[in-house]
């Protein structure tokens, strides 16, 4: 049997493993559009590739999916992050647990991911051709499908089977010639990025973090708790990224221009926060606002809120009086912010959006519109917040798709 891998990232090496152990004498060849393959594992996490995650509980780990979370559920049953872990470790390649969980190589180098990945080729014969985009895929009369590509130097191929998984498009066009084979495709969004307030003085205190924040977007549902780090031209850190992965759409559609209320305590009861102001009060009557800071706020973050707040330099928590009570428990609970653009997230990239899973048989990831045609990775409209669900998703569903169930 022959069989073709069309792009030669995470998910497209791990089907192409997947297909070679469980297909014994088949040929594998995995085609890659660039210069050299598995790019992106090369820089995720910083460039030592947080790879899975140890989360326990299924729920927890489908509920770090936005999209494709219910496919999700059905496929980490089958191949999820125990058994990620020990085809690594089983391949040579030791893993360490953070204490958030996130799963890294010992060596906390990405290379130690691409070497296995290349060993693993090399020993079950594997063949790599790189400058081969794939550009089309025609159904032949016999279930086989024929391959063509962008470069002039390659002839089209036939192929038994072929599994796609060229990653996330930035652009609606980059999945068009899937889309004339019929499939369905959600429009491309960029996800996982941090919020540009390129205006706000906030900005001044770049590399100040609020370790426990609910951040939401006004009129929506949508909200995270988290850490949030200021940065010089906005917000990121884990709140930011997941409140994008769970607002992108939204985002998108308010091209990237709206505001965003900040917790900056994640306490939702704002008359609790008033009676520990209250508490201060009682307590330090005679103390300058700047120099008793309520819930441990940083410091130069709380002196901001102060002059947000438009108190005098010297009033003291005795002086405030109820309305400045009530200032203060407003500032501290929704805080708003104008957000005017994104950036993206330490060079790296994730999209929602991609073909459709209602294109694709959730249990073997078949397409439903080409035999013999099968989808993984980012390609698919699956995507998730950080901490090693994307990279899991590339395993779990190159894995399922290497299976060639019908």
């Amino acid at each position: 049997m022959k069989i073709a891998i069309a792009g030669g990232g995470a998910a497209g090496f791990f089907a192409a493993i997947t297909a070679a152990e469980m297909h014994v004498g088949s040929s594998v060849t995995i085609f890659e559009k660039g210069h050299v393959t598995l790019a992106k594992v090369r820089i995720t996490g910083g460039g030592r590739c947080n790879l899975t995650n140890s989360c326990e509980s299924l729920e927890e780990f489908v509920a770090a999916y936005p999209r494709g979370g219910r496919v999700m559920r059905r496929l980490l049953q089958e191949f999820g992050n125990k058994e990620t872990i020990e085809w690594f470790e089983s391949r040579g390649v030791p893993l360490v647990t953070q204490e958030d969980g996130c799963l890294f190589p010992e060596s906390q180098n990405s290379e130690s991911i691409i070497d296995c990945f290349h060993r693993e080729c090399y020993r079950l014969n594997i063949k790599i051709v790189t400058q081969a985009q794939v550009d089309g895929i025609t159904p032949q009369a016999s279930g086989s499908l024929l391959l063509t590509f962008d470069n002039p130097n390659l002839t089209p191929q036939t192929f038994d089977k072929v599994i796609v998984t060229t990653g996330g498009s930035p652009k609606r066009r980059g999945l068009e010639w899937l889309e004339k084979l019929g499939h369905k495709i959600e429009e491309p969004v960029p996800s996982l990025f941090s919020l540009n307030l390129p205006t706000d003085q906030i900005t001044s205190l770049m590399g100040i973090v609020a370790e426990n924040t609910t951040v939401s977007l006004p009129g929506t549902k949508i909200k995270s708790q988290g850490a949030l780090l200021i940065t010089h031209w906005g917000f990121s850190g884990p709140a930011i990224l997941k409140l994008s992965s769970f607002g992108a759409r939204v985002m998108k559609e308010k091209d990237y221009s709206f505001p965003v209320l900040v917790n900056w305590i994640d306490i939702s009861n704002e008359d609790s926060v008033k009676e520990h102001i209250k508490d201060i009060i009682k307590t330090s009557p005679g103390k300058l606002l700047n120099s008793v800071r309520p819930f441990d706020l940083p410091s130069r973050l709380w002196n901001h809120l102060v002059l947000k707040c438009e108190f005098q330099s010297n009033v003291r928590w005795g002086d405030i009086g109820s309305k400045g009570v009530t200032k203060i428990a407003t500032i501290l609970t929704t805080d708003i912010y104008r957000v005017n653009g994104k950036s993206s997230y330490k060079d790296e990239f994730v999209t929602c959006g991609g073909i459709s899973l209602d294109s694709v048989n959730i249990k073997t990831l078949q397409s439903k519109v080409v035999k013999n045609l099968y989808f993984a990775g980012e390609l698919l409209d699956i995507d998730a917040i950080t901490g090693g669900y994307n990279l899991q998703c590339a395993w779990t569903t190159g894995f399922v798709s290497g299976l060639l169930r019908d």
